[in-house]
């Protein structure tokens, strides 16, 4: 005998919510044309140039170069995800985290462990026989403490924030 078979479907306000936010995600364009912006991208152009000089030698011998890299690569990775948090303007959308104190806070880290980084980096180059070792050492030293003067100036436009947030 033939079964009758009925299917029912229900719409829970969770997936209504879902479907409606993820439809209109914003993108801010003009995020990359203010100060914050551009030093943002500068961190990740010139952190990108700092792991890829020291991992194109034989860092894993010294380990200061192991720090180094641990620092460029953590802080490139968390720099790209709040990059697109800012472009995409996430952080409208999570009205329960404090944005401005998690970005005063990331960008104090990064400055700090950044500066301890490149000073560990420049103290650490030495001259070998083989000078392509040298070479890429000396260079991402130097733009280590770019970067690290990238997240000095991000972490003072973030404590700006921070401050007229908490005084209003």
């Amino acid at each position: 005998r033939p079964r009758s078979h009925t299917v029912t479907t229900t719409s829970s306000s969770f997936t209504a919510n879902l479907s409606a936010s993820s439809s209109t995600l914003a993108y801010d364009r003009e995020f990359l044309r203010t100060l914050p912006g551009l030093l943002m991208v500068t961190e990740i152009v010139l952190g990108l140039l700092v792991w890829t000089l020291i991992a194109g030698t034989e860092y894993f011998l010294y380990p200061a170069f192991g720090w180094v890299m641990f620092v460029a690569v953590f802080y490139w990775v968390l720099t790209v995800f709040f990059l697109i948090i800012y472009m995409t303007m996430t952080y409208t959308r999570i009205p329960q985290v404090p944005w401005t104190t998690v970005g005063l806070c990331f960008n104090g880290s990064a400055f700090v462990l950044y500066l301890i980084a490149a000073i560990v980096d420049a103290s650490s180059v030495t001259k070998e026989p083989d000078s392509h070792n040298y070479n890429s050492w000396a260079a991402s030293s130097f733009f280590a403490f770019v970067v690290t003067s990238c997240y000095a100036g991000n972490t003072y436009f973030s404590f700006i924030s921070w401050r007229s947030r908490t005084l209003q």
